[in-house]
Order: C-alpha cells, then structure tokens, then sequence
C-alpha cells in the first residue's frame, strides 16, 4: 500500500513538473514576438510590418562630427529584368550617427508593366551590424508601368560605434522582376483596360 502511494506522489510531482515546463514553454514563445519586433526596429531599423522606423523618437546615442565614413552607392538590375537602375549619387559624406536620406532612380524601358523588387548588401561585412536602414524602396514591391521613371529614397544612418579601421561603407542594391507578382498585376490592368474598353464601347 505504501509503494502504491509513493507511486501516486512521484506521478503527481511529475505531472507538475510537466506543467511547470509547458506554461515556461508557452511564456517563451509569447515572448519572443516582442522581442522579435525589438531586435527588427533597434539592430536591424525595419518593423515587422516591413515599414520604416520612425527614427525621429530613437536615442541615435550621438553625432559623431569628429568622424566622417565615405558611403558609396552601387545598383545593378538582373538579367530578367529591363530596366535601368542607379543611384543619383555615386558617394556621399557622413558622420556616424546622423540620418541621411540619398535617392534611386528607376525606369521601365519595356512596353509591359513590371514589379520588381530590390534586395541589398553592405560591404564590407563588418559594417553590416552598424548600418541601419529606416527607409528604403526595398521593403516593398515596387510596380512600374511602361515607361514609367520613379525616385525611390533610401534613409539610413551609419552607428557611431562603427570600428574605426573601417573608413568606407558600400550599400549596393540588385533588382530583380517577380515574376509571379508582374502577372498578376499585368493580368489586373488587361483586365481593367477590357472593362473600360466594353464600357467606351457602350457609351
């Protein structure tokens, strides 16, 4: 009888334990949205919506205008896709801490409405964890009907605990057509140009 009952006390630890672990478990997971959104805004300056960070309420720490890093701007286009694509500047001047704002340009020289979206890269490696973006045309799809030029901004700032043996940042973007993203818009614009066409047809 009394290893029966010991039995029935170990079982009961056990299944406490059990649920000690699992609402842990649950805790953490909760958790970790919060924390997620965290680490996108402050480390990486982008929120979970794909949104820019409104960096006007963020503690930058400081400007540092002792300092000045060369940033340099490169952008190439795949081959599937016919545009032209191109930074306005070439380089700039910036001293870590502040924001910048610098500009895209991209042209549809094709005759067919295009979405393409732009991934990026930040050499060198280094400099990656010290460079935040705020605002940029790659967060987001990006449709261009025929023929049609946009600016695009991109908005970082450059960490000022940046190592000090890295003088020159280069942000390079490469655009690249979706292809399932183009057909379903140039589905949607034949599909309003026939709808506007019949309704012409009947006026």
């Amino acid at each position: 009888m009394s290893q029966t009952n010991e039995q029935r006390r170990q079982t009961r630890r056990l299944v406490g334990k059990i649920g000690l672990i699992t609402v842990a478990a649950f805790a953490f997971c909760f958790a970790l949205v919060p924390l997620y959104n965290i680490v996108c805004e402050q480390v990486f300056g982008i929120r979970p919506d794909g949104q820019a960070v409104d960096v006007r309420g963020l503690d930058l720490n400081r400007v540092d205008t002792s300092r000045t890093v060369t940033v340099q701007f490169d952008a190439t286009v795949n081959s599937e896709l016919d545009w032209e694509f191109g930074p306005e500047l070439s380089e700039i001047q910036v001293h870590p801490g502040q924001v910048i704002e610098a500009w895209y340009v991209a042209s549809n020289i094709t005759g067919d409405a295009i979405v393409g979206n732009a991934t990026y890269d930040v050499v060198p490696k280094r400099a990656i964890p010290f460079f935040s973006k705020t605002e940029c045309f790659c967060f987001t799809e990006q449709l261009l009907v025929p023929g049609e030029t946009r600016r695009m901004p991109v908005r970082f700032f450059v960490a000022p605990d940046l190592p000090e043996r890295v003088n020159t940042v280069t942000l390079s973007y490469t655009f690249y057509n979706n292809e399932a993203a183009t057909r379903r818009e140039q589905a949607r614009l034949a599909e309003h140009q026939a709808a506007a066409a019949q309704s012409d047809s009947r006026g």
